[in-house]
């Protein structure tokens, strides 16, 4: 299914590029917003071949957010010049998004904590030979652990679709915005522990005690993030 909804991405752009070439009569690299335009089709024409051809799925993401990234930018830049009401619009819909997505992601990853925790009660009872009558209502452990894990693969896109929109909305709507600051790098850091896991998860094959113990440990960050650093940013608002 990702990789058919990328092709309908790379037909879009592929459309508008020729639209620019054989109506407007300009190869679209003439200026920095089609230049950028250009390099995304570029790098989801690459994305593309290398998915047909390879299964070296932690370079499709990073090359695929690279080209969201860069395509985002070309738009909001594009619209803030050209029609500067409706740039603003898009701003502020982009902060919305922003919010929204990064509050759907920890949902998500608060989802994935209570089933690392019911894993980790359940694996403690059945290790003490304690408590059989309330395995049941807790849940299998192989299921809990396969929940936790599905939940995480939703808010990772989430959070990091989120994380771009932020920084693109941040550059466009002239706010001060600060990459050292305590939430951003917070929010940098919680996303890295949540790809870390995928990677420990899909690559290594760790599973149960080990990857619910890492689990918890990085929703116990993202409290942090959220409550404490949100506090002491200087461009979030607590």
């Amino acid at each position: 299914m990702a990789f058919w909804l990328l092709c309908v991405v790379w037909l879009l752009q592929t459309v508008f590029l020729l639209q620019q070439v054989f109506v407007e009569k300009g190869f679209p690299v003439l200026t920095l917003n089609d230049g950028l335009l250009f390099y995304s089709w570029i790098l989801i024409s690459f994305s593309l071949v290398i998915s047909k051809f390879s299964r070296a799925q932690l370079t499709l993401f990073f090359l695929n957010l690279l080209g969201f990234f860069t395509l985002l930018f070309s738009i909001s830049a594009k619209m803030s010049e050209q029609a500067p009401e409706q740039g603003a619009g898009l701003i502020h819909e982009m902060l919305i998004a922003h919010i929204t997505l990064a509050f759907a992601a920890y949902g998500f990853f608060t989802v994935s904590f209570i089933f690392s925790l019911m894993y980790l009660i359940q694996y403690r009872l059945l290790k003490r030979k304690k408590g059989f009558r309330w395995v049941w209502q807790i849940g299998d452990l192989s299921q809990l652990d396969t929940y936790s894990f599905k939940a995480i693969t939703l808010g990772v896109p989430l959070l990091t679709i989120a994380i771009v929109l932020g920084v693109t909305w941040a550059y466009f709507a002239g706010a001060e915005f600060y990459w050292f600051d305590l939430k951003t790098l917070g929010s940098l850091l919680v996303l890295g522990l949540y790809v870390l896991y995928l990677v420990l998860r899909l690559g290594k094959g760790y599973q149960g005690k080990a990857i619910s113990s890492y689990n918890s440990a990085a929703f116990l960050l993202l409290l942090i993030n959220f409550f404490l650093f949100s506090s002491l940013s200087n461009f979030h608002l607590p």
